[in-house]
């Protein structure tokens, strides 16, 4: 604990109201303060009371207001952290939660020194993941038209025969399609414009995405992170914006337990019992390296695409890549061949891949230090 703090502030924040409590430091139980409104203006009136502000600790959990709270706190000279709720400690026991008990809860904890900070991404940061999320969200909906579009035709038993969907002989095969019904007709025409409304939201926050790296500071770690099999411009981007500064891990076990790739345990004794991956930490980064681990079921070799992407990268990178493409693609032929069953063959790939990852990013973040 920090001796300089004399007061532990715990705030549960919501949408319309912030609940405030507040212990001293010692072990005397912590006080509620009262229930404020959303604005931070009303939260920094209450914190005046307590002193300076290099003498008060805040603390709030992780939730849908962001870190706007956080960054005028810390503005304006206040030690404020932002919890992650998955890992307070609870109570055995305990079954009456309130918002007052919950700030009191954040305080006392906060002076004894058992909550778990999140890193907190800075304003240019968070832009460019929620540039990245909206384009995620963009093609979830893209997505959902299309299956609708197709229900709609297997509906009145118009199936498509080829092995392919959403190709120009796909799309050209359903604008060919002809109903008996003028209102069948109009229904196809306006899932079919939902599609292409839907694709062209797309491919412009596509570009927007692309345009909006350049100049970034984590601009060489995307630009690394494509010379790795199975990672192209929008899914480097989203791992860098998801997993953040790679520098908070110490190590690539540390990385890989953060994306919830490594298996859980309930051990006791002389037994060891280990389950699926935990699933903790980042689902986003998570899906993606899984996807992006599908790719290594082949040979290893160097596609002209994957040359052309990473020529202009310090041969350092390349050669980096390369080893974790020669490493991943016959970690996931070893064990495909014994048998284990294809999902687990592409989480344990996922896995290691996030080493490599780990790894390259690093060399990319320490390469001015090390000049």
């Amino acid at each position: 604990m920090d001796e300089s703090i004399n007061f532990f502030v715990g705030l549960d924040a919501h949408k319309d109201s912030i609940a405030v409590a507040v212990c001293e430091a010692g072990r005397e139980p912590s006080r509620f303060v009262g229930t404020l409104g959303p604005d931070v203006q009303g939260v920094l009136k209450a914190l005046r009371k307590y002193g300076p502000a290099r003498h008060v600790s805040v603390v709030y959990e992780a939730g849908p207001t962001g870190y706007g709270l956080h960054r005028e706190l810390s503005r304006r000279g206040y030690q404020c952290e932002v919890i992650a709720p998955s890992l307070i400690p609870r109570r055995a026991g305990e079954r009456i939660k309130t918002d007052r008990r919950d700030c009191a809860r954040l305080a006392e904890l906060s002076r004894a020194g058992e909550l778990r900070a999140i890193w907190v991404p800075d304003e240019a940061h968070e832009a460019m993941r929620n540039l990245w999320r909206a384009r995620e969200d963009a093609v979830n909906m893209r997505l959902k038209v299309r299956q609708q579009l197709k229900a709609f035709l297997l509906r009145q038993d118009r199936r498509y025969t080829g092995k392919t969907s959403w190709t120009k002989m796909h799309q050209r095969w359903i604008a060919d399609q002809r109903f008996g019904h003028p209102a069948d007709q109009i229904a196809l025409t306006e899932y079919q414009l939902a599609v292409q409304a839907a694709q062209e939201r797309v491919q412009r926050m596509t570009v927007a995405l692309q345009q909006a790296v350049q100049g970034w500071r984590f601009e060489p770690v995307v630009a690394a992170l494509r010379a790795l099999r199975g990672i192209d411009i929008v899914s480097a981007i989203g791992l860098v914006c998801e997993i953040g500064d790679i520098n908070r891990f110490a190590t690539a076990r540390q990385l890989m337990g953060y994306l919830g790739l490594v298996p859980s345990e309930h051990s006791s004794g002389n037994s060891v019992r280990r389950g699926s991956i935990t699933k903790t930490g980042n689902a986003h980064a998570r899906r993606l390296l899984t996807e992006a681990a599908w790719n290594y079921r082949f040979p290893a070799r160097v596609s002209n695409e994957l040359r052309d992407r990473s020529k202009a990268l310090p041969p350092g990178i390349r050669t980096h890549a390369w080893k974790a493409q020669v490493r991943l693609c016959g970690r996931f032929a070893q064990l495909s061949g014994r048998g284990v069953q294809a999902n687990k063959v592409c989480v344990a790939v996922a896995r290691e891949l996030a080493g490599f990852i780990w790894a390259i990013s690093k060399q990319v973040e320490n390469a001015p230090a090390a000049q």
